[in-house]
């Protein structure tokens, strides 16, 4: 018991242990502070999207197609690594078995490029979102300064990125809960206790500080949808089986398409961009310009009940946000698949006239979102978080979960793990890998954080 007393007090002195802590503390301030810059960005280039498009309607012909090949062109040739929603980079870093290795997914040049391409990229109209690239912005951030501060554990690599992946999560949805889940169901696997409380304090601190900035909002706005009981099984079948299958369509269509493109894009990545633009544009023009950018607003309005939208919504803006990726410049899933869900739900709702629209407008997204990124845990948690509604706990969990299974018979291979093996380093012979570093602490004690 003494020395246990003595072990503990001499890693809470020690001053090796403190570099961390601060390293810590300071890059989650940083990552929430640049979520909340990119979130009001995002907003301002949405913005100013739409208005270029009241004043001169037949800019997005030349926005969307240009402007995307010129982001192409930037991707490639000063920021490679920052492209599309930046999740797979993150997955392929905590897998990656050598310090160097990581470093060519996750830096300040990334970060820096992660962010204003993405904000250049609403503003030609990409139905991009920002919640992918605040992970990987996360992510980099913190790597980058645990790089700097030459920490002499490589466990540490993995717990850094974890906590700022978590932390982007946290801080750009105001979901605290759901970005914890989130490192543990997607980006962390193989999760570990040493490097638990380094999450939940990165967590924490990229929450205040995005709250202190931004306000406690709620994402979606409240929303007061119920079910009574006698009402839930219908709707859960109807949204779990519906969204989990658009869902897994979306990923199998996403993840086939990339590959696909792949030989053009390491040829011609500015023309492939340009030709997607162009089909952008007229994804845009058949939908009144609404497939265009996050799609939060499409969503919010169903959501809370104040509009609806054609039904052609759903279909487009799954259609958009699949071509948006496949251009290769920065841009996330995560909105954009909020925003389909919810236009899945209310096409959904079509099939089930006795049961409240909001209600399945809900579980319509979290079946949707389930289905393309399958980590239902998070799925349920962060509708629930973003539309401050307890009530439909249980619904949401079970669409949610049923949702899971039909889109893994549709989509075995889940999208971001699918995604991530682009950019896993060539495998080298069996004698290249003597002297390689690995993650294991062996032999060492670690402080604590």
């Amino acid at each position: 018991m003494l020395h246990h007393i003595r072990k503990t007090s001499r890693q809470l002195l020690s001053p090796e242990g403190w570099k961390i802590r601060l390293i810590f503390w300071s890059g989650a301030i940083v990552v929430g502070l640049l979520a909340t810059l990119l979130a009001w960005g995002a907003e301002l280039a949405g913005e100013y999207h739409a208005r270029i498009l009241e004043q001169w309607p037949w800019a997005g012909w030349l926005l969307a197609p240009l402007g995307l090949g010129f982001l192409a062109w930037l991707t490639v040739r000063f920021f490679p690594g920052s492209q599309g929603s930046g999740i797979p980079q993150s997955i392929a870093a905590l897998e990656m078995s050598e310090h160097e290795s990581r470093s060519i997914l996750l830096s300040f040049r990334i970060a820096v490029g992660k962010m204003l391409l993405l904000l250049l990229g609403l503003l030609c109209g990409a139905s991009i979102g920002r919640e992918g690239p605040t992970v990987h912005i996360g992510a980099s951030i913190m790597f980058a300064l645990g790089k700097l501060a030459k920490f002499p554990y490589h466990y540490m690599d993995k717990g850094l990125i974890l906590a700022g992946g978590a932390a982007g999560i946290a801080a750009a949805f105001n979901t605290p809960l759901a970005g914890i889940l989130f490192a543990i169901e997607e980006l962390g696997r193989n999760f570990e206790e040493r490097t638990s409380g380094v999450v939940l304090v990165g967590v924490f601190m990229a929450g205040i500080t995005a709250i202190m900035l931004q306000g406690n909002y709620i994402y979606f706005g409240h929303s007061t949808a119920s079910l009574l009981p006698r009402e839930m099984i219908l709707p859960i079948v109807v949204c779990g089986i519906g969204g989990g299958l658009f869902g897994g369509l979306f990923s199998t269509l996403l993840i086939l398409g990339q590959r696909r493109l792949a030989p053009w894009h390491g040829r011609w990545p500015v023309r492939v961009a340009m030709a997607l633009g162009l089909l952008l544009a007229v994804l845009g023009w058949l939908s009144d310009g609404q497939v265009y950018g996050t799609g939060y607003e499409q969503a919010r309005l169903l959501v809370t009940g104040e509009g609806a939208l054609p039904w052609t919504f759903a279909p487009l803006k799954f259609l958009a946000s699949a071509v948006s990726y496949w251009t290769g410049i920065p841009g996330g899933i995560f909105a954009p698949s909020l925003a389909a869900g919810a236009g899945v739900g209310h096409l959904l709702s079509e099939l089930l006239p006795a049961v409240p629209v909001a209600a399945v407008v809900l579980l319509g997204m979290v079946g949707y979102f389930s289905g393309v990124v399958q980590t239902p845990i998070t799925a349920f948690v962060i509708v629930m978080e973003m539309t401050d509604n307890n009530e439909m706990l249980l619904p949401l969990m079970a669409t949610a979960f049923l949702a899971r299974v039909i889109s893994g018979i549709v989509c075995p291979e889940p999208i971001y793990r699918a995604l991530a093996a682009n950019f896993f380093p060539p495998v080298e012979p069996a004698d290249g890998l003597k002297g390689q570093q690995t993650d294991s602490p062996e032999n060492t004690e670690e402080p604590r954080t």
